[in-house]
């Protein structure tokens, strides 16, 4: 199957460079980004996106990267974006949850799907014409333009030995996971990656969710944080995105636009499986700097289930985009639990 789908990716690219060959006009864009461009895995990403894209192109096309905060604040590109401000971005649609709460349905879902049932539901479940949709809304062109993979759900101070011990804490959360967590008496915030570990090292915080191992290991959390739990229940999947302001978008040539999705499509396998591959190195380095890993208990999971989906029920009921996203993702969930319950081990 990999190869069958090397073999089609090629074959996209073949026609999408033929087709760029006919463009006359050189676009250089700036493109601004939530993400620094050391972090492991997505922030390889994107500057490996850039370059294809230029490769594809034969130099037609550069897509200038700024780390966050040279343009706009990593949190503020969307507005940016669909304003004109800057040309392109690279981002995540759990990033816009203070704009729009049904984008999380892209980023951060809790109990959520896994890489393979949350792609299909993306590609031919409905859910990127729900994407574009939402987003052409706000003059944004947006691709998933990778996948990330299943996370920790937190770096504590001291061990959690029952939820009632959450009440209280000051940490940082996102997406929908942030609202679950809120139940249980958190007091969560959104920040980027940059200000976590000063916020865990002055005490702003008391905890933080961010990644996967390699990524968390990246910056520092181990050091200031010795209690790392697992499963991510918030998160077993997430996408990020390069999102251009569609009206730019749209005056370039076909060629050039099919290269631009062409090349997220590429990125979103080379980041699952690169960030797949390093994970229990990453998890045994944590445990030689003295973390204790630790499960969460099927009885504390059913409750933190129980929780999310009093959450899912209230947002459908105040936000009338949430609920048709809701009834999209949930559908096809329902339609593919067959197929997953007959197919795969558990």
């Amino acid at each position: 199957m990999q190869r069958l789908f090397a073999l089609g990716a090629a074959t996209l690219l073949a026609f999408a460079v033929g087709m760029n060959q006919a463009s006359a006009d050189k676009v250089r864009w700036k493109l601004g980004s939530s993400y620094p461009s050391n972090l492991d895995v997505i922030g390889e990403n994107i500057t490996r996106y850039v370059e294809n894209v230029k490769t594809m192109t034969n130099g037609d096309v550069e897509l200038r990267f700024f780390e966050p905060g040279a343009l706009v604040p990593a949190l503020q590109v969307f507005d940016a974006v669909s304003t004109g401000a800057i040309d392109a971005s690279y981002t995540t649609p759990g990033f816009h949850a203070g704009k729009f709460p049904a984008g999380t349905f892209f980023a951060s879902v809790p109990f959520g799907p896994g890489v393979n049932e949350y792609v299909a539901w993306m590609r031919f479940g409905g859910g990127n014409e729900l994407y574009r949709e939402l987003y052409h809304g706000y003059g944004v062109q947006p691709f998933t333009c990778g996948i990330v993979v299943a996370e920790s759900s937190g770096w504590f101070r001291k061990e959690i030995k029952s939820l009632d011990e959450l009440k209280g804490l000051k940490m940082r959360f996102f997406g929908l996971g942030a609202k679950v967590m809120e139940k249980f008496g958190v007091s969560t915030q959104l920040l980027a990656s940059g200000d976590i570990y000063p916020a865990l090292e002055l005490g702003t915080i008391d905890a933080t969710e961010f990644s996967y191992p390699t990524l968390d290991r990246k910056l520092g959390f181990y050091q200031v944080a010795k209690h790392q739990y697992f499963p991510g229940w918030h998160q077993q999947a997430s996408f990020v995105e390069t999102i251009f302001n569609k009206a730019k978008f749209d005056a370039l040539s076909k060629g050039q636009r099919m290269i631009l999705e062409v090349a997220c499509s590429d990125a979103m396998l080379w980041v699952m499986a690169k960030a797949e591959a390093n994970q229990g190195e990453a998890i045994e380095f944590h445990k030689s700097k003295g973390v204790t890993i630790h499960k969460w208990t099927d009885a504390q999971l059913k409750e933190l289930e129980k929780a999310w989906n009093q959450v899912a029920v209230e947002e459908a009921a105040k936000d009338p985009m949430f609920k048709k996203f809701w009834d999209s993702y949930d559908g096809f969930r329902k339609k593919y639990a067959a197929w997953k319950e007959l197919a795969y081990l558990k």
